[in-house]
């Protein structure tokens, strides 16, 4: 599901659940936090490279499994992924290809160097679904993209390509779909030349003011969201999923 592994100092984490479109499950969550977490701690590796297949870099929660097992709630595997990833000191790059969806896109929010390829489709249909955003991404985006450009990925929901966003501050670069990781391990690649505790203390300083707001937002977007899931709204929304229809919200 997540195969982790270091090499040439190199963390590398990829998402390796390709027949469901590396959708995330309560177990992928925790074996992601652990990979992060582990890293970090991991005297060998000097960054992580995270990644999915190609073609599919996460297409969002295993809606199955996300029933089942809500995330967000505390210490949750999702909640500890979180952590992880606020927390890790060493930088994080990210190599993107095809679908990147609700967290496939918010977790990116999170790295540090992000390489999108040119048939990237990133997207956060959040209200589609009767739900709100999470992983601090009610935050981080408006502080991105300003609050009209963030309407139309929040609150619509419109779904934008890679060039996207670069534009926005997303992403760093678009390349073609088959130099993505390549590219993405050679920018890694670059931080074993450079001094590593140099690398942290800036790492830290670069993201010190928002840490804090990001993790109260975290709280907040996740006690929301733990309600909205239980909304008619949202109970809507996930029958015509696995009906396979189109929900009918104009009851509400």
């Amino acid at each position: 599901m997540i195969r982790a592994r270091t090499e040439s100092r190199i963390a590398f984490v990829e998402l390796a659940r390709l027949d469901k479109k590396n959708a995330l499950t309560g177990e992928m969550y925790g074996q992601l936090a652990d990979a992060i977490s582990g890293a970090d701690r991991d005297p060998q590796a000097r960054v992580v490279l995270l990644r999915g297949a190609p073609d599919c870099f996460c297409a969002g929660n295993d809606v199955a499994d996300f029933l089942k097992r809500p995330p967000l709630v505390e210490g949750s595997p999702s909640a500890r992924f979180f952590v992880a990833m606020q927390e890790i000191r060493k930088p994080i790059v990210a190599a993107v290809g095809g679908p990147a969806v609700g967290i496939g896109t918010t977790m990116l929010l999170h790295c540090d160097l992000v390489y999108v390829a040119d048939d990237a489709r990133l997207a956060m249909p959040f209200t589609s679904l009767g739900l709100v955003p999470e992983f601090a991404s009610s935050l981080i985006v408006p502080q991105l993209m300003g609050n009209a450009r963030a309407a139309e990925k929040i609150l619509l929901g419109d779904p934008f390509t890679g060039a996207d966003a670069v534009e926005v501050g997303i992403a760093n670069a678009v390349l073609p779909a088959n130099e993505v990781v390549n590219h993405a391990r050679r920018i890694a690649e670059r931080f074993n030349a450079l001094p590593p505790g140099a690398v942290r203390d800036t790492k830290k300083l670069m993201r010190r003011a928002r840490s804090q707001a990001a993790l109260e937002t975290i709280a907040v977007e996740g006690k929301v969201f733990a309600e909205r899931l239980q909304s008619p709204e949202a109970k809507e929304a996930f029958s015509a999923f696995f009906q396979k229809r189109k929900p009918d919200f104009s009851k509400f």
